[in-house]
């Protein structure tokens, strides 16, 4: 059974991860994918969601799929306990899920019950197609991607960053152009969105 774990930005909804994660973390191993950040230069980004992962308890075991041979990759998706995919340009994620293989070996995994953990282009990489993140990625980050068709785990779209700074107007454009022809789930930061087999909720984080 499909178990997701959809964010826009993972430190804001990290303890909704805790509670749907629901076992002890400590010890187990998750596979970093931290390709889709390299084009963005979000490696403070990328640090920081290590270091949280890290402080659960967690061994972070990290895979840029743009470099790492195609057997380290195939290791450490079946190895490892969980894969956690961050956030960045989804074309570029898109393009390098393809050229390495990367892809059918994570939707593989997904399929056979691995949590998954997408924040922000992680997350959109599961719909059935990404074009319409044009608005928020720009495309000619990937100039090697040849299809926009995605992993199609899930059987809607979702659409990160939703009111939130700096992007809420390219969101709002997204959601103008596509809102009537595809299933767009809109989410903002402090939102995340669970998937179990073909059940999805969106829970929001507390605030204080």
């Amino acid at each position: 059974m499909q178990k997701l774990f959809l964010a826009s930005l993972f430190k804001d909804v990290a303890q909704i991860f805790l509670d749907f994660a629901n076992e002890n973390l400590v010890g187990k191993t998750v596979t970093f994918i931290p390709t889709a950040a390299m084009p963005e230069k979000l490696d403070f980004h990328v640090k920081y969601s290590m270091e949280l992962l890290s402080k659960m308890g967690l061994i972070v075991d990290g895979l840029d799929i743009s470099t790492a041979p195609h057997l380290d990759i195939r290791k450490k998706l079946e190895n490892n306990d969980y894969i956690y995919v961050t956030g960045g340009n989804t074309f570029f994620l898109l393009q390098e899920m393809n050229k390495s293989g990367a892809g059918d070996l994570v939707k593989a995994q997904i399929n056979a019950g691995k949590l998954f953990i997408g924040e922000s282009a992680g997350a959109i990489l599961l719909a059935p197609d990404i074009e319409y993140a044009k608005d928020t990625d720009n495309p000619l980050a990937a100039p090697q991607l040849k299809t926009f068709e995605a992993l199609n785990i899930i059987d809607f779209y979702p659409v990160p960053h939703y009111k939130n700074d700096p992007l809420k107007e390219a969101v709002e454009t997204v959601i103008s152009k596509y809102g009537t022809e595809l299933p767009l789930v809109p989410f903002s930061n402090s939102q995340a969105i669970l998937v179990i087999g073909k059940e999805k909720q969106i829970v929001s984080a507390p605030s204080f």
